[in-house]
């Protein structure tokens, strides 16, 4: 109880703070962690990347579901959440950074390609044009067969920054399919899961 109230105090406090880089008002629930999840390898030894993992609501849902040879990292831009992350989740490798600059974050780590890609990015708060480079750098740094899972709330699906990410999105991967609303979330949430990226 005294983490779960941690956690909530934090994600808040960083919400107040940083309104522009935090797009909810509470941690992202455990239905919506557990449905992100579902997409990971669970055998092998995939490596598996987390974007904006703020404090951390969807790494224990990842963790429980990957094998026990994955690589398991996650790039935050907050430092106030990477110090969080680090007090909180020892096991999770996790690089301060912006993720406009993958490739040379994921190099600096010793990292190349990726398997998959979690992300928790608030997109409807970024520019269109910085959508489109992040989702640049998520095909650069996946592999062929990677799969790219974010998601969006149900509030903003008709604004006009979320109906031209979910364009880019088409533009970027040759598969998008926007899973079930988990409607046990604050804000309800809509999982997209997208396979192929186009290079």
């Amino acid at each position: 109880m005294q983490a779960k109230l941690r956690e909530y105090r934090t994600f808040v406090t960083r919400a107040v703070r940083q309104p522009g880089t935090v797009g909810a008002v509470l941690p992202t629930s455990a239905h919506v962690a557990r449905a992100v999840a579902e997409v990971v390898p669970t055998t092998g030894s995939p490596t598996v990347l987390e974007l904006g993992p703020g404090t951390g609501a969807l790494s224990g849902a990842l963790r429980e579901r990957l094998p026990d040879e994955a690589d398991h990292l996650a790039v935050e831009i907050d430092p106030e959440m990477v110090r969080y992350l680090n007090s909180t989740k020892p096991w999770l490798e996790v690089v301060h950074g912006d993720a406009r600059h993958l490739p040379e974050l994921l190099e600096a780590a010793g990292r190349h390609r990726v398997n998959a890609v979690i992300s928790s990015i608030p997109w409807t708060l970024l520019p269109v044009d910085q959508q489109r480079a992040l989702l640049d750098q998520v095909s650069e740094v996946l592999t062929e067969d990677g799969v790219f899972t974010t998601v969006t709330y149900v509030t903003t699906l008709w604004r006009a920054n979320t109906i031209a990410f979910t364009g880019l999105l088409r533009e970027t991967f040759e598969e998008v399919l926007p899973r079930s609303t988990v409607w046990r979330n604050v804000p309800p949430a809509r999982v997209y899961v997208c396979r192929r990226p186009r290079r």
